[in-house]
């Protein structure tokens, strides 16, 4: 997990050759209060490739359900799923920690069974480590994981995988109630051990009384830009997608670009343009 060297003779599928020194959870656990981490997720082998030079950690997010799947929500996701793109998103990084998310089902019945799901994922994809949702009530599991090798980081606040005991989507921490109850979960996850904590869809105020109270780095999602770190979902924030939170700020658009690029391609096809003299292969004197 340390350097890779990769040959890419042969295949597109591999990176071009810069072997580096692998950022390690450690060293994220260390950034806190420090430069910013930089997070986005990634699902597939190239996307890797392009962010790995520019992030910190790739998250291997269960929001490839909706994302690559078409899914309506994450709860369909599967141990399997996330398997096959966390190694593939390994395959395609050199630099930054890779940290997979634990899906649904997969970790909530008991810390034997959270255990067997993290092994899996560790070993069948080599990530770094691995995340789950949930605020005290899985302090005890975060703990169990951390203690057998396995580190961890929590998410808090926003939980997509509790949306149908939350209600939906809306941001959380707005009564006192829940504010109160949201700091008691990040301490709680802090204290079992997590390296780090995603803090998503919580009020401004309330990501910033979490990351001043725990030792480990929070990284916001929704939050605050004064979290220790930000992520957001690659496709989210390149505008492939109409809909995007109200959170996402679009660096681009490529869901236009895209179209306009198909767009001529269908045109060229139409008109016999393409192939044209540079796309054929003339025949040897």
């Amino acid at each position: 997990m340390s350097t890779y060297t990769l040959d890419t003779a042969t295949s597109r599928a591999n990176p071009m050759p810069a072997p580096m020194k692998r950022l390690t959870v450690p060293a994220i656990r260390n950034r806190k209060g420090k430069d910013p981490i930089v997070m986005l997720t990634a699902y597939t082998t190239r996307m890797a490739q392009l962010l790995d030079p520019h992030c910190d950690v790739l998250l291997v997010g269960d929001s490839l359900g909706q994302v690559i799947y078409g899914l309506p929500t994450t709860l369909p996701v599967t141990l399997d799923m996330m398997i096959a793109h966390g190694a593939a998103v390994v395959r395609g990084s050199y630099h930054a920690v890779v940290i997979v998310d634990m899906p649904f089902g997969a970790y909530e019945a008991s810390h034997e069974k959270a255990f067997e799901s993290a092994a899996r994922i560790m070993a069948e994809t080599g990530a770094a480590g691995v995340k789950l949702e949930g605020g005290a009530a899985m302090a005890p599991t975060v703990e169990f994981l951390v203690s057998r090798g396995i580190p961890v980081f929590g998410h808090i606040g926003l939980t997509p995988q509790s949306v149908n005991a939350l209600g939906g989507y809306a941001a959380r921490g707005r009564s006192n109630e829940e504010h109160s109850r949201i700091i008691d979960d990040a301490k709680a996850i802090a204290d079992a051990g997590a390296a780090a904590i995603v803090a998503e869809g919580v009020v401004e105020t309330l990501a910033q009384e979490v990351t001043a109270a725990v030792s480990c780095p929070v990284i916001g999602i929704g939050a605050s830009n004064q979290c220790d770190g930000q992520v957001l979902v690659t496709e989210d924030m390149l505008g492939l997608f109409e809909r995007t939170p109200r959170f996402v700020k679009r660096y681009d658009d490529l869901a236009g670009r895209i179209s306009a690029a198909v767009g001529t391609y269908a045109d060229e096809v139409r008109s016999r343009a393409f192939p044209g003299a540079d796309q054929v292969y003339a025949p040897r004197d």
